[in-house]
């Protein structure tokens, strides 16, 4: 079972009676459907940019040849 929550928003008193002489859409889940899909968006675009931050991390530590050769000398 998903826990919901309300959230509420204010809009403009013109489009609040454009929305109710439109009473053949469901705004309320049109809505819905609106905020999840910019919200899921926004968070791979906050996902990815940390996971290209974490990739910039990795590549200023040493190169891969040099731990090897590192490694291998250590032997």
């Amino acid at each position: 079972m998903s826990s919901k929550s309300v959230y509420s928003v204010r809009i403009d008193s013109r489009i609040r009676k454009m929305i109710e002489e439109m009473s053949d859409q469901n705004w309320q889940e049109e809505i819905r459907m609106l905020i999840e899909h910019s919200v899921r968006k926004k968070r791979k675009e906050q996902l990815l940019t940390q996971a290209k931050e974490g990739l910039r991390t990795l590549a200023t530590g040493p190169s891969a040849a040099a731990s090897i050769r590192e490694d291998r000398d250590a032997r």
